[in-house]
């Protein structure tokens, strides 16, 4: 099967309609599908709830489709960077499911994995436990969360052979291959793609069984979320 596209643009058509549950990987503004992100906005695509580690920054990742008022719903465990966010969520705009960052990532980890949900201690006693299931084991009290299996994915990894084989760079592996193998159609953005075997074995993070469509973008923006200066002493 070929894998390779031409375009973010033509590795989404014929697969993003209204209404949609599409997983975006990325860890804050590393690691996120820049030009994968901008083809889903130029679909027109609508209605859309996104499963992300965060929101993006106004005018950047998933901020480009909060301002078009691309995205129903956020599932998110990290919302903080986003003025336009929280505008359209305290207007009634924007419907958000705040989900801890570890049970998220175990959510699109299991859903990849074929288990449908599981249990975990985190959010007992809040807010997050509310409506859910509550277990006893071994004396400890665990709520049951369910699984995210999406329509789409779509991940950034550094370097992908043609069968689809990834590997992901430092922080840019957080969420991305979870976020991957939850998607019914996985599409990858990548920096290199090279032959197959041309990756070690042990080098891969991501069997390519997992990958539908590669795009090729040897020169994503990466931009900071967060720039500190700090002096010379004596400057």
């Amino acid at each position: 099967m070929k894998k390779l596209y031409p375009s973010a643009q033509a590795a989404l058509q014929d697969v993003v309609a209204d209404g949609q549950l599409i997983a975006v990987g990325g860890f804050g503004l590393c690691g996120i599908p820049e030009a994968l992100i901008d083809a889903l906005r130029d679909s027109g695509a609508k209605d859309l709830t996104v499963v992300s580690n965060n929101a993006g920054v106004d005018g950047f990742g998933l901020g480009k489709l909060l301002e078009t008022h691309q995205i129903k719903k956020m599932i998110s465990s990290y919302v903080g960077e986003n003025k336009e966010f929280e505008r359209q969520y305290l207007a009634g705009e924007l419907e958000l499911e705040f989900t801890p960052q570890g049970t998220l990532a175990e959510k699109l980890r299991a859903g990849g994995a074929g288990i449908p949900a599981f249990f975990t201690k985190t959010g007992v006693g809040t807010l997050v436990a509310e409506g859910k299931e509550l277990r006893e084991f071994d004396g400890e009290t665990y709520v049951m969360e369910r699984s995210i299996v999406t329509d789409v994915s779509l991940v950034k990894a550094h370097r992908a052979d043609k069968s689809g084989n990834l590997q992901f760079r430092l922080t840019a592996r957080n969420f991305n291959p979870a976020a991957a193998t939850a998607g019914k159609v996985c599409i990858v953005e990548v920096e290199e793609i090279v032959e197959v075997g041309e990756i070690a074995p042990d080098d891969i993070h991501l069997p390519g069984i997992y990958v539908h469509r590669i795009v090729h973008n040897p020169n994503p923006e990466k931009r900071i979320e967060k720039r500190t200066i700090t002096e010379k002493a004596g400057a």
